[in-house]
């Protein structure tokens, strides 16, 4: 018999699922499913790349299945991007090839508007023995806010996602020309646009605002605010929602950075009191506190390993070398006031106090990556103090430009990742040596290159 577990958010271990509460959760649950008349419910999880992978179950046996959780090969969530050659250089191809166990969070049922009778469940991995998979994205992001959290901290942050949505010629014309926040070419579609709308915010992802890009077919859409795991499950959700949306209306979303256009992935964020009662960014005066200071400071300092986690593509790291005219293997992180060219720019308007907008993603990076990279490197600042200095006019020392450089290659953003102790130790390094074998596999392979993986708008 499979081990009982459930995870309880907060603790990096197995917890016994008999309590009183999730049973009353499974029982409300159950009572949902059948005033909705739900026939299947799909239990997800986030793979290394942020994409969904599920197993569908009959409704009738959610009570089992939310128990015990349900298998599933552990070469699924730990893949490349072919299906035809999973397997990497493992650290057990035993281990790899085993089963582990899908474990809901029950907090995540929701019924999805889109799909007939279907809902789905968000899912933890587990090993068969009730451990959490160590290279699970969601369990890495989940440790990172437990951190945050010792220390008195919360983490209030949003996704804005770039991606491109191609269909009919007479529809999209994918060879047109789009102009940010046109108005005329954000409306084109509304009737697509508010099932996209009304559907995101029923599952939870709630969409702040939308607008077209500067990129063929490319729209820009901002979730709202949430505190916690919250805002990476809504992205995860947001990700796999939109191209399950717009194919029923005969197009495609794709996430993937190709031909000369970028699709980016911002991650707006400030850190707040353990309630969530206070913005600790800012001080009462309004002004930039020295607790976001630190906390910028170490997103700087810890800028090429993060830029690796979050935009981890051969082709989505191209726009990185866009940045700097005249360097040829990196570039420099930089930050600003209300500067949207800066890697990091913090804002002070829009009624949601100081926030900083990290800027080094791409959209195909996985959301739960993003955000748990973030608050390594954030409360590293704070760990040590790491001073910012917003007064110089002079050079930067060459010091402080070894620690801000952004390598262009992925080859060499992976050593800055491997070299950053302080985010491998925070990650855990079981997770960032799998991360970083996967990627080189990739390399060597040309698993990114556009011309062998045309159809991977399909999955990223």
């Amino acid at each position: 018999m499979y081990p009982n577990v459930f995870t309880d958010n907060t603790k990096d271990s197995a917890v016994d699922m008999s309590g009183i509460q999730n049973i009353s959760t499974t029982d409300q649950i159950k009572q949902q499913i059948a005033r909705e008349e739900i026939s299947f419910v799909r239990f997800e999880a986030t793979d290394l790349h942020g994409v969904s992978r599920s197993k569908t179950i009959p409704a009738r046996f959610f009570q089992d299945k939310a128990l015990y959780g349900v298998p599933m090969p552990r070469s699924y969530l730990e893949l490349t991007l072919s299906p035809k050659d999973n397997e990497v250089d493992h650290m057990s191809a035993t281990n790899f090839n085993s089963d582990i166990l899908l474990v809901p969070d029950l907090g995540s049922f929701r019924i999805l508007p889109w799909a007939v009778k279907t809902a789905r469940v968000l899912c933890d991995a587990y090993t068969i023995t009730g451990h959490p998979l160590r290279t699970s994205p969601r369990h890495v992001a989940k440790q990172m806010l437990s951190q945050l959290r010792a220390h008195g901290f919360s983490l209030h942050s949003s996704f804005t996602y770039e991606c491109c949505i191609f269909g009919a010629p007479e529809k999209i014309d994918a060879k047109m020309v789009f102009f940010p926040a046109a108005t005329l070419l954000s409306g084109q579609d509304l009737p697509f646009l508010q099932q996209l709308i009304d559907g995101m915010y029923y599952v939870g992802a709630d969409v702040d605002s939308f607008s077209s890009a500067s990129g063929p077919g490319q729209m820009e859409i901002s979730l709202q605010p949430e505190f916690g795991i919250a805002s990476a499950d809504s992205a995860f959700t947001f990700r796999t929602g939109i191209k399950e949306v717009v194919r029923k209306h005969g197009y495609l979303a794709s996430f993937f950075t190709n031909n000369g256009f970028h699709n980016a992935a911002v991650l707006s964020h400030s850190v707040w009191d353990v309630n969530g009662k206070r913005n600790l960014f800012q001080t009462g005066t309004g002004e930039l506190s020295e607790l976001s200071k630190k906390w910028l400071a170490g997103l700087l300092y810890h800028s090429a390993a993060l830029s690796c986690l979050m935009a981890p593509g051969v082709s989505c790291r191209k726009h990185i070398a866009q940045e700097g005219k005249e360097a040829k293997n990196c570039v420099y992180a930089t930050w600003g006031a209300n500067d949207n060219n800066c890697a990091f720019n913090v804002k002070c308007h829009g009624g949601r106090g100081a926030q900083i907008d990290n800027k080094l993603g791409s959209a195909t990076g996985n959301p739960y990556l993003a955000l748990a990279a973030t608050v390594a490197a954030g409360l590293d600042g704070i760990k040590r103090s790491l001073t910012l200095d917003t007064d110089s006019e002079g050079p930067i020392s060459p010091s402080q430009l070894r620690h801000h450089a952004i390598p262009v290659k992925l080859e060499d953003a992976l050593v800055a990742l491997a070299e950053d102790h302080i985010i491998r130790g925070a990650l855990g390094d079981a997770f960032v040596q799998y991360f970083i074998a996967m990627k080189r596999y990739e390399i060597e392979t040309k698993e990114l290159d556009a011309e062998r993986n045309k159809g991977l708008e399909y999955f990223i």
